[in-house]
């Protein structure tokens, strides 16, 4: 296992962190884990190096805060770092940040929690979380005892990034990143700007909610990979992707069974910064135009049609639109449309003014795309 130093904090974690989201479940119910089988894979990568779990309050229903709770007994408690999240959603008053934080500690079964997040940030939750003091309550529960690191993870764009990264003395961070997303919320830009502050970085989604690690890849793809001299299944060479940034410390893996257990395991035992060949990065821009070449909008994520005087976050609705045309995972941009936007910022609330039209370098139509992001995968309030 290859360890890198935690930012700011001088900690040494694992470059593969293990994510309690995925778990083996039963009678494919979310909220029952399977104990044994889930107990098995995550001391499995505790014993190969592996010190970072990482849970969050929702995760499998509730219960993966109880689990990683179990699976921290026999010792291991001392093997491995804890990180869970506080679910800013349920934050209406400064007292709840303090009564979530407590009833974590007792799931948990800990005294103290050592990487403790703000949960999800985005303009969403944002104001709230500041109205509320966010600042006082983590100055407590770190002078209390009960947390050791403080950090936030991150779903919008790098501008707020930014903001929210200047707003406080954080320890870490966490952003989505992967290949295909290297210009998305805070993106390869944000990765760098939490370097500059000396933040530990956390990668969540290297593999684009599994999207990136099918084995029946589009022909054109898998020619790619089998022509390069080192093989390479696609789940290795995404995460080989970003261990090769130096800035960033740790990968998450929402791991759901043994076998991608033991293959991260492995991945993660040679996987060093600036260690891929000039063969292996034409490989992987060459994978990336192709699945590029699969969006439905030729949006490049320039924001010049921003800010929409409607309201409406157009990278943020073509994102969504794009991955479902990449991946036929419709599923995830319906969620992601009606779960992650603001109402003022959903695709219905365009009013076809053609500003952004005018805007935009790409010539894209922007108005129609709109409607039809609208039409597929916003559900009605009706």
């Amino acid at each position: 296992m290859q360890y890198r130093k935690f930012g700011k904090t001088n900690e040494m974690i694992s470059i593969l962190g293990f994510g309690a989201m995925r778990l083996p479940v039963i009678d494919q119910d979310d909220s029952q884990i399977d104990m044994v089988k889930a107990t098995q894979m995550v001391r499995y990568a505790i014993d190969k190096g592996v010190n970072y779990l990482d849970t969050a309050y929702p995760y499998h229903g509730g219960n993966s805060e109880s689990f990683c709770a179990q699976v921290m007994k026999d010792g291991y408690r001392e093997k491995i770092n804890i990180a869970t999240k506080l679910p800013v959603w349920d934050v209406k008053t400064h007292e709840d940040m303090e009564r979530l934080l407590d009833e974590q500690l007792e799931k948990l079964e800990v005294d103290v929690i050592d990487f403790y997040l703000l949960h999800a940030l985005s303009k969403k939750f944002w104001g709230n979380i500041c109205e509320n003091d966010y600042k006082s309550f983590l100055n407590k529960a770190k002078a209390d005892g009960k947390i050791r690191y403080a950090g936030f993870s991150f779903h919008d764009d790098f501008d707020l990034f930014r903001e929210i990264t200047d707003d406080y003395d954080w320890d870490f961070c966490q952003i989505q990143l992967n290949y295909l997303d290297d210009n998305y919320q805070a993106g390869l830009k944000g990765m760098r700007y939490a370097a500059e502050k000396n933040l530990g970085t956390v990668v969540m989604e290297p593999l684009r909610g599994g999207m990136l690690a099918k084995t029946e890849l589009p022909d054109d793809v898998q020619a790619i990979w089998d022509s390069c001299s080192i093989k390479r299944k696609p789940a290795q060479w995404a995460l080989k992707y970003l261990w090769n940034f130096k800035e960033i410390s740790l990968v998450l893996s929402g791991m759901s069974n043994m076998e991608q257990v033991v293959e991260n395991v492995e991945t993660a035992s040679d996987s060093k910064p600036d260690s891929l060949s000039a063969e292996e990065n034409k490989a992987i821009e060459e994978v990336k135009k192709i699945f590029n070449e699969r969006m439905i909008v030729n949006c490049t994520n320039c924001k010049y049609c921003m800010p929409c005087p409607a309201g409406v976050n157009i990278p943020e609705v073509f994102w969504a639109y794009n991955h479902a045309s990449i991946f036929n995972d419709h599923e995830k941009a319906k969620f992601w449309l009606n779960n992650w936007l603001t109402e003022e910022q959903k695709a219905s609330n365009c009013v076809k003014c053609g500003q952004c039209e005018s805007k935009c370098p790409q010539n894209i139509e922007i108005m129609k795309h709109l409607e039809i992001a609208k039409e597929k995968y916003e559900l009605s309030d009706e």
